[in-house]
């Protein structure tokens, strides 16, 4: 019999300190290609310190990260983003005053010729134009004016352009933080459409989400983060939804 593949990334033994503070505290956690794992805990359980020690943004202080198998370092940014682990926060870190094209390549601009210095060469705005169409239609992210920008667009349409704008570039992971905050029904409904399409594709993502609704219709696993530690690992269903919150409040479950 064929053995499994590793998990697309792995964590394990996490631990991250803030001077007294400890904002993680040996989490192990684990997403497959094709699986959405849910991150569950009320504020300060550790949800977006973990995410953004996967992210580059802070480095873990004891633990190991994995992706297919093989450690990694997370130094930067920069980093994760190479090892094809892409993260839209809750701020979306859209420019307003820039269509969805020069969002989506904000920093990563195509240019030409390719030897001259990078400041010296001309930006390929049509080829962007045209790369970012693809991905909109692949994703089915209704944007109906492309030169529109994104500070004009509903909330539902920015958060679309955003998570479409990380699954553009990511190979492995993608990473979403409260992803539905603050949009309406419909709006909501696009962008869990939007993650049932980037799970078909095979990328692994991990959502961060106090929408239990939400969780129980996306999420394959979920596991619950308390004070920085992992209390709690379920299959999210209706059934076990008392248990789950019983488990992020900090009941016996």
């Amino acid at each position: 019999m064929t053995a499994p593949s590793p998990p697309a990334l792995s964590v394990r033994g996490a631990a991250k300190r803030f001077g007294a503070v400890v904002a993680l505290d040996g989490v192990d956690i684990q997403v497959r290609r094709g699986e959405v794992l849910a991150l569950l805990g009320d504020n300060g359980a550790g949800k977006s310190t973990l995410i953004k020690c996967v992210s580059g943004v802070h480095r873990l202080d004891a633990g190991t990260v994995e992706m297919d198998g093989v450690p990694v370092d997370l130094g930067s940014p920069a980093d994760a983003r190479a090892l094809g682990i892409e993260t839209v926060y809750q701020d979306l870190a859209l420019f307003d005053n820039l269509d969805p094209a020069a969002n989506f390549y904000a920093g990563r601009e195509m240019t030409t010729p390719r030897w001259l210095p990078r400041g010296l060469r001309l930006v390929r705005r049509r080829a962007m134009a045209e790369a970012t169409v693809v991905v909109l239609r692949r994703l089915a992210v209704g944007v109906a004016d492309l030169t529109t920008p994104v500070g004009l667009m509903s909330g539902g349409q920015r958060q679309a352009v955003a998570v479409a704008r990380a699954a553009a570039f990511a190979t492995n992971v993608v990473i979403l933080d409260e992803p539905t905050a603050a949009l309406g029904v419909r709006e909501s409904r696009h962008v869990l459409d939007l993650i049932a399409r980037l799970r078909a594709e095979g990328l692994a993502i991990i959502v961060v989400s106090h929408a239990m609704d939400h969780v129980m219709e996306m999420a394959d696993r979920a596991v619950v983060l308390r004070r920085g530690r992992a209390v709690g690992e379920l299959v999210p269903r209706p059934e076990n939804k008392e248990q789950i919150v019983s488990l992020i409040v900090g009941g016996n479950g």
